[in-house]
């Protein structure tokens, strides 16, 4: 039997310090284009790869799954939702060995649709780090920072996606759980769970019907979108979709060997002593709590496509998304739910002729925490007589 000592691996995760030899390491790496061949999971947009990524996100707009509909479209075909981006390459770890992670914030701006037969290549770059500062949530902390292009077959610039993450000492995150505990899983009654299952089979997309930027008001409010009670189920399919997993999670000998060369990726599990990777923090309770968390909590950038199917399923086929902001409060924890929406707060023809509209977006779970605040920006059509 192959015992912890054999394979360097152990119960815990590696858990590491910031000194400043390491951050003199990090700051050698500023500028980086980062190896990504590990971490892509779809390279070619396929009508199938595009219906996972969708169901994988609970965004069953027809534009994205139906064939005929999407004919009929404005592309003339299926087209991927703007955040496919990360089915294609989620992002890439680099550097702080032994430290915890946790994604704090997203910038994306959209540059060119996805459509059926792209060819999706993501290009990687390490832009640095803040200096470590002292946070009561985790102790000391940094916050990173990778830009992540994307580039169809035709070197047409798709998408630019911005990531930060908070690094941390995992030993100090451990040490402050006690502080933020709350009730989990959530005590939900039947009355509760009917009310949220009713909410959620009330969604329609706007679809066909265009909306037009001439009607939209300052303070006008988005449809709200329910995401939840999240469960295990939810975390599968979004990584059976491609979305995620950095590097690509395997399985047998596979994992193994990697496990083998890289030690700090995996830790074994008390329960089933089987070999698990950091990234199963998002569905084994035993590793959420390894990294301070209660137990397993959603991905962020999970949470970021939920944040982009609520603003395509109120724009309408016509419209399109130009920009994303979004940051990352609070876990959104299994059995949670979460209600995401936004409203209208400013509106323009901006410097590249587009009808824009300048959005606040935010994500409320049960707790009454908006655990994703965010903005984006959006462009409608124009009414046909006002564009003659």
């Amino acid at each position: 039997m192959t015992t912890t000592s054999d394979t360097g691996i152990g119960k815990e995760l590696a858990t590491g310090k910031f000194t400043g030899e390491m951050l003199a390491k990090m700051r050698d790496l500023i500028g980086t284009e980062l190896r990504t061949d590990a971490c892509v999971n779809n390279e070619y947009a396929t009508r199938l790869a595009i219906l996972r990524f969708a169901e994988g996100i609970g965004d069953d707009n027809p534009l994205w799954t139906e064939e005929d509909y999407a004919a009929a479209g404005p592309h003339g075909g299926i087209v991927a939702p703007p955040s496919f981006i990360f089915a294609c390459l989620g992002s890439v770890q680099v550097g702080w060995p032994g430290l915890g992670g946790f994604h704090a914030e997203t910038d994306v701006t959209f540059h060119a649709p996805i459509k059926v037969g792209d060819k999706i290549t993501a290009r990687v770059w390490f832009d640095g780090f803040d200096d470590p500062i002292e946070s009561s949530f985790g102790g000391r902390r940094i916050k990173d920072y990778l830009r992540q292009e994307y580039w169809n077959q035709d070197d047409e610039l798709v998408a630019r996606f911005i990531c930060s993450r908070m690094r941390f000492e995992r030993t100090e995150m451990q040490k402050r759980r006690s502080s933020r505990k709350i009730e989990i899983p959530h005590p939900w009654t039947d009355d509760q769970l009917a009310k949220i299952e009713d909410d959620i089979l009330a969604e329609a997309p706007r679809g066909a019907e265009p909306r037009y930027w001439e009607d939209v008001r300052v303070g006008d409010e988005l449809d709200t979108l329910t995401k939840g009670p999240i469960g295990l189920t939810d975390e599968i399919a979004y990584v059976a979709s491609g979305a995620a997993p950095i590097p690509r999670l395997s399985a047998h000998s596979v994992a193994l060997r990697r496990y083998k060369k890289h030690p700090k990726w995996a830790f074994r599990d008390p329960g089933t002593h089987a070999l698990e990777p950091v990234y199963s923090v998002h569905y084994n309770d035993y590793a959420a709590q390894l990294q301070g968390a209660q137990i397993a909590y959603d991905v962020g950038i999970q949470r970021t496509c939920w944040q982009i199917h609520t603003l395509t399923h109120w724009i309408g086929d016509a419209g399109s998304v130009k920009a994303i902001h979004g940051q990352y409060r609070a876990h959104v924890y299994l059995s949670d739910v979460v209600r995401l929406g936004g409203k209208v707060v400013g509106k323009e023809i901006d410097g590249d002729g587009d009808a824009v509209l300048h959005l606040e977006t935010w994500a409320h779970n049960q707790r009454e925490q908006n655990c994703m605040p965010g903005t984006a920006t959006v462009v409608l059509p124009r009414r046909p007589e006002v564009t003659q």
